[in-house]
């Protein structure tokens, strides 16, 4: 049983989400007590079994409202921010959620007497960017440097991983879709782990990351949107299915059709982001600002995507096996 050191409390904004649930399993096993700070505990229940009875509790938290984060930071020796959207909806804006919220979470800390947070951003944060999304990602990321100047910044490419929303939604289309339609067909990305990520921060909450620092994280592998697609279709025993690419004019004009439906599949912003590469700079890894500079070697493709994708083939797990005649 994991030894829980009752001096050490992480408060993790966001921790009942997909990063959230690997990272609390990472802190749970260097014994932290850890304070999952979301917007409905009542659905944090599956963070429990991750711990020692006692060790993970969910308190409700928006980043939008500073009594709440002021609440969910107090006593906290460290703080991660992993708060994040990929659609606005209603008040649940860009804005409001990545560039405000980031910047109150790191005053809040500053104000309880911490000298740095995590904060999890991601790969083309640009305050120039044509996408709200990366420019909101930039300014969440300015906020908290300017208050918390020692905070260590990480931006992942694509995150992939048994409950990513990527693989997995590409993989269900690829049952029930005769073709398989994609937007930035050559966008280049650089898929990480999910668990991998996990630990970088883990291992920056404990002190092991420079103070300061953005680090920008990518797998092994940088492959295009269409290789990425090949490749799950292998894995899913469906390598003939066709892939069709969407002009971006074209995938446009449908996002904004379908910004009226409750959660759109595709959004304009997206599409926007799709025109820009999702790799790791030349920079980055020059200045040792990526997994190499922490000591960790991430996982591949080929180790993870069979231990979950198997769900999407004609006949499930059992596709593969030899079965004697």
């Amino acid at each position: 049983m994991t030894e829980i050191r009752n001096d050490r409390l992480v408060t993790i904004f966001g921790g009942s989400g997909f990063v959230g649930r690997y990272l609390v399993r990472q802190l749970a096993k260097r014994g932290w007590r850890i304070r999952a700070a979301v917007r409905r505990p009542d659905l944090a229940g599956h963070l429990q079994p991750l711990g020692s009875v006692g060790q993970i509790k969910a308190v409700q938290a928006n980043v939008r409202y500073r009594d709440s984060i002021d609440t969910a930071i107090h006593g906290a020796d460290a703080v991660v921010n992993l708060v994040g959207i990929l659609a606005q909806s209603g008040k649940q804006s860009f804005s409001a959620v990545q560039a405000y919220g980031s910047g109150q979470i790191a005053e809040s800390a500053k104000e309880h007497g911490l000298d740095r947070i995590v904060q999890i951003s991601a790969l083309g944060a640009d305050p120039d960017s044509e996408s709200s999304y990366a420019r909101s990602k930039a300014e969440g990321e300015a906020a908290v440097l300017e208050t918390l100047p020692d905070s260590v910044i990480f931006r992942p490419s694509i995150l992939f991983g048994p409950e990513d929303d990527f693989f997995n939604r590409f993989g269900q289309m690829s049952r029930i879709s005769p073709v398989l339609p994609i937007v930035g067909p050559d966008t280049r990305f650089q898929p990480t782990f999910v668990g991998d990520v996990a630990e970088a921060i883990a291992l920056a909450v404990e002190g092991g990351a420079r103070p300061g620092t953005i680090y920008e994280l990518g797998g092994p592998e940088v492959r295009t949107f269409r290789e990425l697609m090949k490749l799950m279709l292998e894995e899913v025993d469906r390598p003939d299915k066709p892939i069709v690419a969407i002009p971006f004019g074209l995938a446009e004009f449908q996002a904004k059709m379908m910004s009226i439906l409750p959660k759109p599949p595709l959004t304009p912003d997206q599409v926007r982001l799709l025109k820009t590469d999702n790799v790791v700079s030349p920079e980055a890894e020059a200045e040792g600002r990526t997994y190499a500079g922490l000591g960790i070697n991430p996982d591949t493709l080929a180790a993870v995507l069979p231990t979950y994708l198997w769900r999407f083939r004609p006949s499930g797990e059992f596709d593969r096996q030899n079965v004697p005649g």
